[in-house]
């Protein structure tokens, strides 16, 4: 089965690591495509591609500021990825549940002998 484009499928989208770097400088607030560029060590044009893949994907928002276009983060757009990693929550807590337990049991054996 061929993968999604990139362009339409937000979890093709974050698979890449600059975008997912692009996403973690966008937490602390909007910025200019030339800083996230600077910031990233690319060019911009390389900075604006990726910012139109997060775009199209409902992971990045645009408004004008003056002459400067600042982007910013719509989290909302990580939702599916939300409720998709949500589903391993169950498997983890129980697995440190599991851990805590015998954890628990090698100190009572440590105390008994």
């Amino acid at each position: 089965m061929a993968r999604a484009a990139t362009t339409s499928d937000v979890f093709n989208a974050i698979a890449e690591p600059q975008r997912r770097e692009i996403l973690a400088l966008l937490r602390a607030g909007e910025r200019p495509v030339n800083d996230l560029a600077q910031k990233l060590g690319m060019s911009q044009p390389g900075a604006s591609k990726h910012l139109r893949v997060l775009r199209e994907v409902g992971l990045v928002r645009v408004r004008g500021a003056g002459k400067q276009r600042l982007y910013g983060l719509d989290a909302r757009g990580l939702r599916p990825v939300h409720e998709w990693t949500g589903g391993f929550e169950r498997f983890w807590n129980e697995s440190f549940d599991r851990l805590d337990t015998y954890v628990q049991d090698l100190k009572q054996t440590r105390q008994e002998d």
